[in-house]
């Protein structure tokens, strides 16, 4: 089904979001890849604020390629979503709503999606020019000295992702290889 989503967005958002949904998200998304992740998960043990509101945001894995010439961001594709398995589940545990990506999830941060009605999305990989298009302004806000992996602002109109793994568990990973095996 295709759906329009403004972020951030609450439980109730995501509880209709389902597993195969092709969603177009408008507003407010985070960047963050291992990295900043790290830095975060410092800045969390030592009982320090988060860089932003982590409640009810999205975060998309991604670092990207310089902008050109009157472009807010250059090339903007997904990076691989496990490399933040070990820090995702205290950010959905803070409320963090949704996570964009590529690629499988651990089981704890599956569990960690059902416990905090969350959702992981997945942007198409190899398409980061196409992505950028919808990507209208980019600031970092923190983390400057990472370069490509400082946390960016991004403010998008209709960004294309897929819903993989949904508030209820349902992984388009699993159900996707499995309807695949019985054709």
């Amino acid at each position: 089904m295709e759906k329009r989503c403004t972020v951030p967005f609450d439980r109730e958002t995501a509880r209709s979001l389902k597993a195969g949904d092709c969603v177009y998200l408008t507003g407010t998304i985070y960047t963050a890849r291992d990295a900043a992740h790290k830095r975060m998960q410092e800045a969390l043990d030592a009982g320090r604020p988060l860089p932003f509101e982590i409640s009810g945001n999205v975060i998309y894995y991604m670092g990207p390629s310089p902008a050109r010439e009157g472009q807010p961001i250059g090339s903007a594709g997904p990076t691989t979503a496990s490399r933040m398995d070990k820090y995702t589940p205290a950010l959905l545990d803070l409320g963090l709503r949704g996570m964009i990506g590529k690629g499988k999830r651990s089981d704890a941060v599956r569990e960690a999606v059902i416990r905090n009605e969350a959702v992981y999305f997945a942007a198409v990989g190899g398409a980061g020019a196409l992505l950028s298009k919808s990507i209208l302004h980019a600031e970092v806000v923190a983390y400057e000295d990472l370069g490509t992996e400082a946390v960016r602002k991004l403010t998008v109109k209709d960004f294309p992702v897929i819903v993989v793994m949904d508030s209820q568990g349902n992984d388009l990973y699993k159900t996707a290889l499995e309807q695949y095996r019985k054709e």
